[in-house]
């Protein structure tokens, strides 16, 4: 008798936005500044036009003083016809404040538990994490790493590549 010892999928750790353990965490509501379909949960998230009321995807200009926290996926979630996550704009979004949260980290990231957190401010992959601080280029025909501000936070686990998510820890602290 023969039986299957490998399979070729593997089920993730958690899903971007979910809350990691039962520790004490914050999480208040902002609503979506993002067009629809735009901001995605485990993200990073900075003030909007409205500070304490919108959120929005960082831009490059962001600074840590502006940063909000990481969208969770907690009851707003909505899936359109063809099946995928789409955060309506206006609707209601919870950010974790502080806690431990699994957030979408940039491609080809991989840190380990107890690197510092980065959130990338520019780009196809801005309110993404990374381990690393960025250095962008100056002046055009240049490339660099994409802008990043410093989180008060750290990374604590490894990355799960196929839900491209790792487990942060945000600091109960100002982050200016």
């Amino acid at each position: 008798m023969s039986a299957q010892t490998k399979y070729g999928y593997s089920t993730p750790i958690g899903a971007a936005g979910g809350i990691v353990d039962v520790a004490p965490h914050q999480i208040d509501t902002f609503l979506n500044e993002e067009e629809n379909g735009v901001l995605k949960f485990g993200a990073g998230v900075v003030q909007g036009s409205k500070p304490g009321v919108n959120i929005a995807l960082p831009k490059k200009a962001a600074t840590a003083a502006k940063f909000e926290g990481i969208t969770t996926n907690n009851r707003t979630t909505e899936y359109d016809l063809e099946g995928k996550l789409a955060v309506r704009k206006g609707a209601a979004v919870g950010v974790m404040r502080y806690g431990k949260i699994y957030g979408r980290v940039a491609e080809g990231v991989e840190p380990a538990y107890g690197d510092s957190v980065y959130l990338i401010t520019e780009g196809e992959e801005a309110g993404c994490f990374t381990n690393e601080a960025g250095t962008p280029a100056s002046g055009e025909g240049h490339q660099g790493d994409p802008a990043t501000i410093a989180v008060k936070a750290r990374f604590v686990g490894g990355v799960d590549t196929n839900a491209q998510i790792a487990p942060i820890e945000l600091f109960n602290q100002a982050q200016a």
